[in-house]
């Protein structure tokens, strides 16, 4: 799991890597090749890994049970180049976050490629489904594959998207699943997509729109009025845009739209984590953040160290003080703590 550059999404998560579409903007491959250190080398190391037929029946695709390590004893993170790999031991991650994330499945695949083993979906799946405070984020240039594999829908942290790049590409959209949340990134946008003439991008829950990078002489920068014609239908079906920041010197930053559904905009806290930083009030049992309630100590004799026994929120706390005849401490700045108890009593 890394935290991603990626501006839309907090963390990418890659337990299925390389890809077989021959893209040639593909960031990824790019990357691939600078962390795979010597693939020859590594392939003839056939005892670290395993391989499993591919899919479309093409050839036959990596697993590795654990990393593989260089001769430094560093683990490679694309041992084999651009094909496609599953690396079993990266399954666990999302479970080792303590706050809910937009993760970005995948970044450095296609992870619904026609190659891919139902059996890789089903794990990923299964770890999504364990984890539901994270939403995870699909993208893929085959969405056929959405319907034909039968992906989980209905579920609200579960979002799947199709990259679009040319005018005869829209028709992907259509490909999306229909009860479930869906995007489109337009990323590179290679071309004048005429999107009014296109009712499906107007069904989606989300547009990202991105041009080219790289040091490619041959890029296509895209016109303003290319991204105009997106946002125009965008906001007439109420849909939120994000930019990337390739656009900024194309439209301008006073143009930029960075737009999230609502659903991504939300963070929720792991169960570990909830049951560290809240608790109940010991009165009316309300939950609430430790940190904006009173702690409740207690020790039983002079120069022992008090012992915690519970919170109260601070109207519980008032009354509480009020019904025993106490003063009620100065809670501006909320008091850490109240010790109760003949703590005052001589040994």
């Amino acid at each position: 799991m890394n935290r991603s550059k990626i501006e839309y999404v907090d963390h990418t998560w890659n337990p299925v890597t390389g890809c077989r579409h021959d893209c040639k903007y593909c960031y990824a491959r790019r990357m691939t090749a600078r962390f795979a250190g010597d693939v020859r080398l590594n392939k003839m190391a056939k005892k670290d890994y395993s391989l499993v037929p591919a899919a479309d029946g093409g050839g036959d695709l990596y697993v590795l049970d654990s990393p593989m390590m260089n001769e430094t004893g560093k683990p490679l993170a694309y041992p084999f180049g651009f094909e496609p790999t599953l690396h079993k031991y990266r399954m666990d991650y999302p479970g080792k976050l303590k706050m809910g994330n937009n993760i970005f499945v995948g970044a450095m695949s296609d992870a619904f490629g026609e190659w891919v083993p139902d059996g890789w979906l089903d794990d990923m799946f299964s770890v999504c489904l364990q984890h539901p405070i994270h939403n995870y984020l699909f993208l893929t240039k085959n969405p056929e594959r959405y319907l034909q594999y039968g992906v989980p829908e209905g579920e609200e942290n579960l979002w799947y998207g199709t990259t679009v790049t040319r005018r005869l590409e829209m028709r992907k959209i259509g490909c999306l699943p229909a009860e479930a949340h869906t995007f489109v990134s337009i990323e590179p946008i290679l071309e004048d997509l005429y999107a009014e003439q296109h009712r499906t991008l107007g069904e989606v829950d989300w547009i990202i729109i991105g041009a080219e990078t790289g040091r490619n002489k041959q890029k296509v920068v895209p016109k303003p009025e290319w991204i105009e014609d997106i946002v125009h239908v965008a906001e007439r079906a109420g849909i939120p845009v994000f930019m990337k920041d390739s656009l900024i010197p194309i439209v301008g930053e006073e143009n930029m739209k960075r737009d999230f559904p609502v659903q991504l905009k939300h963070s929720e806290i792991s169960p570990k984590m909830k049951k560290k930083l809240f608790d109940s009030c010991a009165e009316c049992k309300a939950c609430m953040k430790k940190s904006d309630m009173v702690a409740l100590l207690a020790r039983s004799k002079r120069g022992e160290q008090p012992k915690q026994f519970g919170f109260m929120c601070r109207d519980c706390f008032k009354n509480f003080c009020k019904d025993l005849g106490l003063n009620v401490p100065k809670l501006a700045e909320l008091a850490d703590s109240i010790t109760i108890g003949p703590g005052d009593e001589d040994d």
